[in-house]
């Protein structure tokens, strides 16, 4: 079924900010220009928000004369030349909020933005630089002594966003018509087009604000001002591969989304608060799309989601000890799980069953640290599973990652990969398309047992695995990323770019989504933990090279630093710019409370209105409608969550090519963001000729295009790794490595011993491995082509290539003289006469295709006017320069 609505592209897209004396004036326009809004701010109040919005859209013409009005009547005397009245203050990409602190209200705007990613033609920025500007003119300012994409809804997945364009109109206008009587309309009553019936339906949904990080500053202004003023951001990660498959491009994409709820730092927010939000709860989103062909309409799009979030119990670590792993305490008593119902009630609602929960905290120890939390999680999901149907039940799985690295005979990942494979057949993945015909003719036995909800357009993802260690960092990662791999194979086979749903370690594919996810698990590791990973996929791999070592025990220094010392004052940063404390006027200041355990706990300050069933602990509508998720359902409550307009379709906030391509703008290849990012032919292909150039290929690790083209010192390091890895021990595990890890712990290791030792290290000085370096990156002729051309070919490849001679030969139409040349060929050389002299039955005979007369006059005028000589101009070309003159000036 084809897609019924197109998403609606905000119509604020630049800033400037002008300032007079009385008040700001923030002028807001698209890419190009054609469209502004204005947004007067008051300067006048010192304490109160005062914010104009005439929701009136204007051309470039009518902006021009409107600022020139403005700066005329603000000159301090009329008429005067000299002095200007409207001063421009600022150019901006959005607004971030306005927040308020002792002295009055401050406009954050986004000054500096950074292109991460595309999906479908939506562009996805990162936020690199804002600037807070203080609303009130000086005049009235109370000083106080303690003042120190647009278009794209990241809050949302992937499968929700199509899933909501994929609407039916029917569906639409019925439920208009039925709820116009109610207390709500759908359909937007500004701009709609009720003419001629041809029009296209835009959408805009409300974001998540789970996901919103700016929610909280934006929401003063949230009822008055236009939505397309509204810019809702993300925390977390966001980054971008282009995958080469024998030229076709297929762009993975990685976003991470860290929950606003429940914030903060690494020991300073642990378990979960009275209304089911944990810690560092983050969603993890893998989009794969055939960048071949942009449309969300007409493309091939395909996404799995998974989730990391602290245990949902009341527990938390006193860091007071300064001790590099605080001993755990459970806060409160909760027999009945209901912080945990809270947690998987969210849970439900928004992904569908089953709940997958794969916990890697350690179950064997001397003394009792982690396994505290494992026997309250048993206890917790063991009590919610017997009120649920039996197909709905919370899916537990506990697996001792540390203790599974520390032995030398079993293998991590292949364990973690049989893991991931259950998991992926249980919730299934998400893709736009119905199963391709090949796979109908040939079906893998694989593909055959995989879950999920199977409609007409393709698949849906019910379910979701959430994986949880104690910090959520670097075992959580590793596991992620196997269970990524594994969708991602999935994924590239219902796309139709494999033959098979598997993928295997070395090839180009999985050296690119490993590096995605070193990159996430980095970027979220210094957001909560203060550092980056301290262990990696190659170090549970046991391939990681002994320099890491050193690396590793940086990252545990530098963690334990953050945590003792900066995590404090982060904390402070976090609960101030999400709203969380509000400086008021004769209370105690942000830095003065001895905890902010109350500001989070909001049972604490007031008694709950209602508290939930102990035996009916989910919501009621949620629970009819899985294993969808209820988020997803078409009902009522969903829909008016919508936004429905009706455009043109040739309007500018419908359409998604001028918006990614702008072919009003002068662009650059350099600039060009798709051939900036990391590619698999260009930084992990190897770059001999004759080698395989399929990214699913098995290479050798001295293959990968980095390896081959890096600089001096990473080939020598790859020589050294190879030298040391056939000569030295196995590479430590990560309990050898560091002694503050989350994967170590001192108690263990006298019960486990030490099952490796460090790797002799190699001196870079040495003669020999300079030598190697040369022999591995200039490789011999015979190696690379098969063949030394030096040498003199044999007698059978004369024959052979002779015989490809006259093969050659015989395609051509033959005539008298060549059937004679041909009779005096040689012995030994098979004669090939042509079976037909149709030009249908040669591939050589090719009649030249015929060109018509508007074309050829065409030609000849684009010759004439390189030659300087112009052609007069038509009746339509002087109606499309006057309609282009019209929209974009006037």
């Amino acid at each position: 079924m084809p897609a019924a609505a197109a998403p609606i592209i905000s119509s604020v897209q630049k800033l400037v900010l002008y300032e007079t004396r009385a008040r700001y004036f923030l002028v807001g326009s698209n890419h190009a220009e054609t469209k502004y809004r204005v947004l007067k701010i008051d300067r006048t109040e010192p304490k109160d928000l005062v914010i104009i919005d005439d929701r009136h859209v204007y051309t470039q013409q009518e902006v021009r004369e409107l600022l020139g009005r403005l700066d005329l009547g603000n000159r301090t005397k009329m008429g005067q030349k000299g002095s200007s009245g409207l001063f421009r203050a600022v150019s901006a990409f959005g607004v971030v909020g306005f927040v308020r602190f002792l002295e009055g209200y401050y406009i954050v705007l986004i000054t500096k933005r950074r292109k991460m990613a595309d999906i479908g033609g939506h562009a996805i920025y990162k936020v690199e630089d804002t600037n807070m500007i203080y609303i009130p003119n000086d005049s009235v300012r109370i000083t106080h002594p303690d003042e120190a994409r647009y278009s794209y809804d990241l809050s949302h997945s992937l499968q929700y966003n199509l899933t909501v364009l994929r609407m039916p109109l029917e569906m639409l206008k019925s439920e208009t018509t039925q709820t116009r009587q109610e207390s709500f309309d759908i359909f937007e009553d500004e701009g709609l087009i009720t003419q001629g019936g041809s029009g296209v339906f835009g959408i805009c949904s409300e974001p998540y604000m789970k996901y919103v990080w700016n929610g909280e500053l934006l929401d003063i202004i949230k009822n008055t001002v236009h939505r397309d003023w509204l810019l809702y951001i993300i925390h977390g990660f966001c980054g971008q591969s282009k995958l080469l498959i024998y030229g076709r491009p297929v762009y993975v994409t990685l976003i991470a989304r860290r929950s606003s709820k429940f914030a903060g730092t690494r020991f300073l927010k642990r378990g979960a608060n009275c209304e089911g939000d944990v810690a560092n709860e983050v969603e993890t989103e893998q989009i794969l799309c055939d960048a071949s062909v942009m449309s969300f309409t007409a493309g091939s799009y395909s996404s799995y989601v998974q989730v990391r979030g602290s245990v949902p119990l009341y527990w938390s670590q006193d860091i007071s000890t300064m001790m590099p792993k605080p001993p755990i305490t459970l806060d409160q008593a909760d027999p009945f799980a209901h912080v945990a119902a809270l947690h998987f009630d969210q849970m439900l609602q928004r992904f569908g069953s089953p709940i997958i929960i794969l916990n890697l905290v350690k179950e064997r120890e001397k003394r009792k640290h982690e396994r505290i939390l494992s026997e309250e999680l048993v206890a917790a999901v063991t009590y919610l599973n017997q009120f649920l149907p039996p197909e709905h039940t919370i899916i537990y799985i506990p697996w001792d990652m540390a203790k599974y690295t520390k032995s030398k005979l079993c293998n991590v990942l292949d364990r973690l990969n049989v893991i991931a494979e259950s998991v992926v057949k249980k919730t299934g993945f998400f893709v736009n398309r119905p199963d391709s015909y090949c796979s109908i003719l040939r079906p893998d036995e694989k593909w055959n047992e995989l879950g999920g909800c199977v409609i007409p357009t393709g698949r849906l993802q019910t379910g979701v695995l959430r994986t949880n260690c104690v910090d959520c960092l670097d075992r959580t990662n590793t596991a992620q990323f196997m269970v990524g791999k594994c969708a991602l194979a999935y994924q590239l086979y219902s796309l139709g770019l494999i033959d098979k749903p598997n993928l295997q370690f070395d090839t180009d594919a999985v050296r690119l989504f490993e590096e995605l996810y070193e990159d996430h698990g980095d970027t979220l590791s210094l957001q909560y933990g203060g550092s980056q990973l301290v262990h990696r996929v190659k170090t549970y791999r046991k391939i990681a090279p002994w320099t890491q070592h050193s690396k590793d025990i940086m990252q545990t220094l530098s963690r334990y630093y953050s945590n003792a010392f900066s995590d404090a004052d982060r904390q402070d940063s976090i609960n101030l710019f999400l709203g969380v404390f509000h400086p008021t006027e004769g209370k105690p200041h942000l830095w003065e409370l001895p905890t902010d355990f109350y500001l989070h706990h909001k049972n604490t300050m007031r008694l709950l209105p209602t508290r939930r069933s102990y035996t009916y602990w989910w919501t009621p509508e949620v629970i009819k409608h899985l294993p969808l998720p209820y988020d997803e359902v078409i009902c009522a409550a969903n829909l008016k969550k919508l936004i429905v307009k009706k455009f043109h379709k040739y309007e500018e906030e419908i359409d998604i090519h001028n918006e990614f391509f702008r072919p009003y703008e002068l662009s650059s290849f350099d600039d060009t963001f798709c051939l900036a990012m990391t590619s698999s032919a260009r930084d992990f292909m190897p770059k001999t000729v004759g080698i395989d150039p399929s990214p699913f290929t098995v290479r050798k690790p001295d293959e990968t295009g980095k390896s081959v083209l890096g600089n001096k010192s990473n080939r020598e390091e790859a020589v050294l790794q190879r030298k040391t890895a056939a000569s030295a021990p196995p590479p430590p595990s990560e309990e050898a490595v560091s002694s503050s890890s989350e994967d170590d712990s001192g108690t263990d290791r006298e019960e486990e011993g030490s099952v490796s030792q460090r790797s002799t290290p190699v001196k870079m000085t040495d003669t020999g491995d300079s030598t190697k370096v040369t022999e591995n990156v200039v490789q011999p002729m015979k190696e690379v082509y098969g063949i030394n051309l030096s040498d003199g070919l044999s007698e059978e490849d004369l024959s052979i290539y002779s015989r490809f001679v006259q093969l050659g030969q015989s395609q051509h139409k033959q005539d008298k003289s060549s059937q004679q040349l041909c009779s005096r060929c040689p012995d030994g050389v098979i004669k090939l006469t042509p079976i037909s002299a149709f030009s249908q039955d040669n591939i050589y005979e090719v009649q030249p295709p015929r060109v018509d007369r508007k074309s050829t006059e065409i030609f000849q005028a684009h010759i004439q006017a390189s030659q300087g000589i112009m052609q007069p101009l038509g009746k339509e070309d002087t109606s499309m320069y006057r309609e282009y003159i019209r929209n974009r000036y006037l």
